[in-house]
């Protein structure tokens, strides 16, 4: 089912295929985190996407609880925009030689991966709230906030250290 196919009718629809959408990018985000944890060389760095990998792993979790509040199947539907944003990182993560360098583009990656789920968990709780759903409103909205927090973690890492040492 793609996004905007005769198969997304109502508001209903496309919230379920958003945290389908979501679910899929969490999973891969799991799996590419540890990949990410390897690759840094600052240790704040290295903590940081550790840290966020068992924040990742409850985020799955809490997907499988909003399914099954809502009545829906917990299922993963393929993310084309995530499965994007790993390969680039993953492809920048090739080019760089400098240890700095690969440090602050490690923080660009994982910073387009928060962006784009602060997008999707943001329109996930006005739409269930439109739904009536203030259950599941409330459980995405404690993904939502710890994504933010994350966003801005790496925001002060890059700005505090890593980017200072990548420019020297």
């Amino acid at each position: 089912m793609g996004l905007f196919t005769k198969d997304i009718r109502t508001l209903d629809d496309l919230f379920v295929h958003q945290l389908q959408d979501i679910y899929y990018a969490e999973k891969q985000l799991v799996k590419a985190l540890p990949k990410m944890a390897d690759k840094a060389t600052a240790p704040p760095l290295k903590q940081g996407f550790l840290d966020h990998l068992k924040e990742t792993e409850n985020h799955v979790t809490r997907l499988e609880q909003v399914f099954k509040m809502h009545g829906a199947q917990v299922k993963a539907v393929e993310c084309p925009a995530i499965d994007g944003i790993i390969k680039e990182a993953n492809e920048t993560a090739g080019e760089v030689t400098d240890k700095a360098v690969l440090d602050a583009a490690l923080i660009n990656a994982a910073q387009a991966a928060e962006h784009y789920e602060i997008t999707r968990y943001g329109s996930l709780v006005a739409w269930a709230k439109q739904l009536g759903r203030n259950d599941c409103a409330s459980i995405l909205q404690q993904t939502l906030s710890e994504e933010k927090a994350a966003d801005q973690k790496l925001t002060s890492l890059a700005e505090s250290k890593i980017n200072v040492r990548a420019a020297s």
